[in-house]
This record gives structure tokens, C-alpha cells and sequence, in this order.
């Protein structure tokens, strides 16, 4: 998923998908009210659901030749249009959601805590500092080109940091997937199409990524040093790069952009503000 809208924020690991699809399963099977029970508000109209009564149901109590209505009990209001069965297929979604999020290896059960999947950025925000990435490896496919050939080999508009003037290497990846820049004094500006599936992944520990804006669009600071790695799209592998420094992500239209070893964040959003 793109952009925020592609966070789960989990305040701690998730049970194991057995566990939770055993709890789905008993809380289905226990009726959300019982037979006869009327609701204060509105029913569900919906030519499919019919009212849920049962034949043979002994009548409500009376008192003084009144039927007394029995109420629902306090924290179990009936949304108005909902039916039993559609709240039901919501619940079920959603965990199903979390499930495939949760289960996606051993590892994720047991150590992330949090995804969130932002400009072709994986973030897997555990509860502990993971181990550091001790080796260093190159993008697939990378090699480098002279700037003058970023226009004919990239997938996408190519951008660079006005503020830092001209870069002193230029790479291309993944067959015109990825384009690097670099600057004296370790600055890397990693491009690439941020409107797909994931491309890079960061594990990262506390404090957590840092919400920011880059001229007026949404950003994300990662404070501290942090494993990188890339994700193949054949068969979701994943490919160790090398220990990061903090970074700055953010994006432009369908661009993803991450800013790598800048110093500060104050100092990286200021540089992130010129790419023109």
C-alpha cells in the first residue's frame, strides 16, 4: 500500500494467525443478541436481510396488559442500517487484514510491531534495536552513467538537489528502476517509482520513524542508523544493502525519494525543499 494510507499500527505484537482466527471463530459462533431481542433504534431495511425473529418465541414480558420492550444492554447500540451478517463480513475483513500483515514470516510475528509502507518504503518498526547490517552491497543491476544519460534510462522524471549543485556520481539500478546521486560528504539521494510495491524495507527500533513535511507534503525522518535492504517484486526476497544513516523519505507525485546521511533533519528537509 502507497502512501499513509498504507500504515497498521499494531501497539504490540499480534498473536499467531491460529490463535486469532480460533478467537474470530468462537465470537461468530455466539450470536451478537438474543433471539427476540429488540432494538430502540431504527431496523435494517435491506430487501435481502429479513427481521430476526424466531417462531415459537414465547412473547415479551407484559405488566399491566402492556408489552414491556426488553433494551439491549449499555455499549451494544445497533448501527442503523447495519445488519448482523454485514457487520460481521466488516470484523471478518478486517482480520483477515492483520492476519496477512502479521503472518507474513516468523520474524514479522515475533518482532514488528508496526508497518507502514510509504513512496515505495517498507518500514518495520520493532519493539528493539535490530541487529546492524556488518556488509555492504550494491542495488541490483547498478552501475554508473554519466548524468547527462539519467533522461534515457530512468522509468521516471529524474530530480536532483539544486542546494548541493552538481552530484559526483550518478548510478542507475534495477533496469532504470532506481537512480543514485551523490555528494561529497557521504549525501545520497535514492529516486525510484514510488507508486508501486515496496522497493527498499528499513528496520528500525525505538524511538520510530518521525512524521515532518517536505513543502507541505508528508515526510518521515528516521532518526537513527538502521539496516537497509531492497525487495525483490519476483518473489518478495529481500536483499541486505548496508547500514543507513538517518534519513529523510518523502514524495512527489509518483516518485519516492530518500535523502541519506545529511545530518540533521532541519538540514535534510532544507536540501529535500530545493530538488527541482
Amino acid at each position: 500500500m502507497l502512501a499513509l494510507g498504507g500504515l497498521l499500527d499494531l501497539d504490540a505484537p499480534a498473536p499467531p494467525p491460529a490463535d486469532v482466527a480460533a478467537r474470530v471463530r468462537a465470537r461468530l459462533e455466539s450470536p451478537d443478541e438474543a433471539p427476540g431481542e429488540a432494538s430502540s433504534e431504527a431496523p435494517d431495511e435491506s430487501p435481502d436481510e429479513a427481521p430476526d425473529e424466531t417462531p415459537g418465541e414465547a412473547p415479551d414480558e407484559v405488566s399491566g396488559g402492556a408489552p414491556v420492550r426488553r433494551h439491549r444492554p449499555a455499549g451494544r447500540p445497533t448501527r442503523p442500517g447495519w445488519s448482523r451478517r454485514t457487520r460481521w463480513k466488516v470484523v471478518t475483513a478486517v482480520v483477515l487484514a492483520i492476519v496477512a500483515v502479521t503472518a507474513a514470516t516468523p520474524q514479522g510475528r515475533a518482532a514488528v510491531a508496526r508497518i507502514l509502507r510509504f513512496a515505495g518504503i517498507e518500514l518495520q518498526v520493532g519493539e528493539t534495536t535490530p541487529p546492524p547490517v556488518t556488509t555492504t552491497a550494491p542495488l541490483p543491476g547498478e552501475r554508473t552513467v554519466p548524468p547527462s544519460d539519467l533522461g534515457g534510462r530512468a522509468k521516471f522524471p529524474v530530480r536532483t538537489i539544486t542546494a548541493l549543485g552538481p552530484p559526483e556520481k550518478t548510478t542507475v539500478a534495477d533496469a532504470g528502476r532506481v537512480v543514485s546521486m551523490f555528494w561529497p560528504g557521504g549525501i545520497r539521494l535514492d529516486q525510484f517509482d514510488g507508486g508501486v510495491s515496496p522497493f527498499f524495507f528499513k528496520k528500525l527500533g525505538p524511538p520510530g520513524p518521525e512524521y515532518v513535511q517536505v513543502g507541505g507534503r508528508q515526510a518521515w525522518w528516521v532518526p537513527g542508523e538502521h539496516p537497509l535492504g531492497y525487495l525483490w517484486r519476483e518473489d518478495g526476497s529481500v536483499l541486505p544493502l548496508r547500514q543507513a544513516e538517518p534519513t529523510l523519505i518523502w514524495q512527489r507525485d509518483t516518485v519516492g525519494f530518500r535523502l541519506e546521511g545529511a545530518g540533521s533533519r532541519e538540514r535534510a528537509i532544507e536540501l529535500a525543499e530545493s530538488l527541482r
